[in-house]
């Protein structure tokens, strides 16, 4: 499958239940007609800030001194109403090229910045991203579809990330390793990397994952393009408007940060083969990582892969359930189960299988499915009208398998301006364990709940399938803790206890492991991806002894004098 297939997305912070003031400016405009095009104009007011047009397109591409693009006009849909909010005209792959030679033209000044003043950049787009952090976030909402209050609070993510590699900038540090010979000294170092890094960034975390990337980055000296998702497309011209600002008025070169919106066939396979792009950053699908990794492994450049989840949660038998239950439901539903660390599998002891499937069901009754720009909405549409029939489809699989849905199962209807818009019920089906369906991960709001008999039996169906991002254990056992960490617990990247799959923080390496990809991005010592590493030897005596004690001719002493 060639990247120009639809990616699929990711993951990460909880919801953040506060009204905004953007909350409250849009929730005002929706009690008005919504027939006119005053009153659309009225609702995505906060456009005008960001300096987005709602009637004239905007261009796609930005090599840091100009925004053009030749491509085609995409309209930008928001998925909760089906309204046109916004046109992007796409770039091509001459467009790309374009914006590469500029980034190559700035790379060695900025990779010979040093690190600290290009953390002190950083601090300055990220304190720009504070100054509109309320209008950007209801754009994530708009155009991605998940509720407001995770769009602002994943526009905070992208702040946080933006503060971590500030203090980063001035601890890139290498280490001092004892020689073995005398008179030398070794030492490791890391440099920027000597290509560019391509960033293509999947539709459901449309900011946070770009700056995962970028912010760490641009401290590390590397110049970056970025190929986002093509439906969210306003965000990502946006979100560049934003650093091309704060870039400008530092006097620094804006290529350090480019953007294409396109395609994946025109724009994101060309910067995939291309043997400039030293560094793909790809989040996506499984079957599409798979392509990026073997092309990028074929041109011998690094591939960094964020991709599917399936991520499981055991309820054991000494688990605290009000935790569990209240964790149940953000993993599950939150960002309509679009997230790549959303709650797809639940293993619940039998002994307390019951009550949590009750307590589940009720939770479920009170989630109310809606406008993600209103402030009482927790449920947001799907992405697009193709996630429905995904929906659909899968529901019914299960149901040939064995399954029982305990909760949802239908398509939502809206009413008024949002009968147009891609709603779902969010889902639960008990299934048998033995269902090959609880394998594949649909990426839509249905979870699947399976009774066990012991933790041994959980961790064992945990690690069933073939990814390994997320996973949680509820309990109150410190040797069940300690067994779920280890050697023979759970397999994947992320490894929680008595909190859910969703929700992690930026401080810590994020990814999975098997077909999830083995990247990692964010925090820990994921920036070491981002720079070439080096072991120096440095040699300050008068003699050239080889390690190991080697002789190569000489006079016996181990000096390793060469013959002629």
């Amino acid at each position: 499958m060639s990247i120009a297939a639809a990616v699929t997305p990711h993951c990460r912070r909880p919801f953040l239940f506060t009204a905004t003031r953007a909350i409250t400016r849009i929730t005002n405009s929706r009690t008005m007609s919504s027939s006119t095009t005053t009153s659309q104009m009225e609702r995505y007011a906060f456009l005008a800030e960001l300096g987005i047009s709602q009637t004239i397109p905007q261009k796609g591409v930005c090599d840091g001194h100009t925004w053009y693009g030749s491509g085609p006009q995409h309209q930008q849909i928001n998925p909760a109403t089906g309204e046109v909010i916004g046109t992007v005209q796409f770039g091509t792959s001459k467009d790309y090229h374009k914006a590469v030679s500029a980034m190559l033209a700035i790379k060695d000044k900025w990779a010979l910045t040093p690190a600290p003043i290009r953390g002190e950049v950083v601090r300055q787009i990220g304190q720009r991203l504070r100054e509109k952090q309320q209008a950007l976030g209801a754009l994530v909402s708009a155009e991605m579809g998940k509720i407001l209050a995770e769009g602002v609070g994943e526009v905070q993510e992208a702040i946080d990330i933006c503060d971590f590699a500030v203090g980063l900038s001035r601890s890139l540090n290498g280490s001092v390793i004892p020689s073995e010979r005398p008179g030398h000294f070794m030492m490791e170092r890391y440099n920027p990397l000597h290509g560019c890094v391509g960033i293509v960034s999947a539709f459901n975390f449309p900011c946070a994952v770009y700056f995962w990337n970028v912010a760490i980055s641009l401290i590390c000296g590397n110049v970056n393009l970025w190929k986002p998702a093509e439906t969210t497309s306003l965000v990502a011209v946006a979100l560049v408007k934003v650093i091309q600002d704060v870039l400008k008025e530092g006097g620094h070169d804006p290529a350090i940060a480019t953007l294409v919106c396109g395609t994946g066939k025109e724009v994101g396979e060309v910067l995939v083969q291309d043997q400039r792009i030293e560094l793909v950053s790809f989040t996506g699908s499984t079957a599409v990582g798979r392509h990026v990794n073997q092309v990028v492994a074929g041109r011998f450049g690094k591939a960094l892969l964020e991709l599917g989840g399936n991520n499981g949660m055991i309820i054991d038998k000494d688990a605290d359930l009000d935790l569990a239950v209240r964790a149940t439901l953000f993993g599950a539903v939150g960002t309509a189960g679009q997230r790549c660390t959303s709650l797809r599998r639940l293993f619940v002891h039998e002994a307390v299988y019951e009550e949590v499937v009750g307590r589940v069901g009720r939770a479920y009754a009170s989630v109310k499915i809606g406008d993600p720009l209103d402030r009482g909405t927790l449920c947001g549409p799907v992405h697009t009208a193709a996630a429905v029939e995904k929906f659909l489809s899968t529901v019914a699989e299960a149901k040939k398998e064995g399954g029982r849905v305990l909760v949802g199962g239908k398509v939502w209807e809206g009413k008024g301006l949002l009968k147009g818009g891609n709603f779902v019920e969010p889902t639960v089906i008990e299934m048998p364990a033995s269902a090959s369906v609880l394998e594949e991960e649909a990426f839509i709001p249905v979870m699947y709940v399976v009774k066990i008999a012991s933790l041994e039996e959980g961790i064992r169906m945990n690690n069933e399938v073939k990814q390994g991002l997320s996973s949680a254990l509820f309990t109150s056992s410190p040797s069940s803790v300690f067994e779920w960490t280890g050697p023979g617990g759970s397999d994947c990247g992320i490894v929680n206890v008595n909190i859910g799959t969703s929700g992690a923080e930026i401080g810590g390496a994020f990814g999975g492991n098997k077909e999830t990809g083995w990247g990692r991005e964010s925090g820990s010592d994921a920036w070491k991806q981002y720079m070439r590493r080096s072991t120096c030897t440095i040699n300050h005596s008068k003699e050239l002894p080889l390690a190991q004690g080697i002789e190569f001719g000489g006079n016996g002493t181990g000096e390793g004098k060469i013959m002629d």
